[in-house]
């Protein structure tokens, strides 16, 4: 489940932007796009320009979904931790603080680029 009301989000793989265009197109705002997706089992994380997105697929038929967003303006920090050498399982992480306290952790599977989204998140943090 993607909550953001909890610390961590796993396993999310790259998705097409294409695949999660009509569901987050509704809440974008003027000069806002997509640039990065990830998925879990049925849940997804959108990086815009501007903001994180998660969308909370809930119940049986998947119909009901729950949109949380995460704006870049009040970062505090992050960190981001790359895949090992020969790792079995290799993954990523990014680890966000914001100024209020709260925090949010992603641990990425498969084939991602956390340097490119270290950098989306510091072209809009370090302004």
């Amino acid at each position: 489940m993607v909550n953001f009301n909890k610390d961590s989000v796993f396993n999310l793989k790259p998705i097409d932007v294409s695949e999660v265009k009509n569901e987050v197109q509704a809440f974008l705002i003027d000069g806002e796009s997509i640039l990065e997706a990830f998925k879990t089992v049925r849940d997804q994380v959108v990086f815009t320009n501007k903001r994180i997105i998660s969308i909370d697929v809930q119940g049986i038929t998947g119909k009901r979904k729950s949109f949380s967003t995460l704006p870049y303006s009040t970062i505090q920090f992050f960190e981001i931790q790359t895949q090992g050498f020969m790792e079995i399982f290799p993954d990523t992480e990014l680890f966000i603080q914001y100024a209020n306290g709260f925090t949010a952790q992603f641990e990425f599977k498969g084939n991602v680029d956390i340097c490119r989204i270290g950098k989306i998140i510091s072209a809009y943090v370090l302004k």
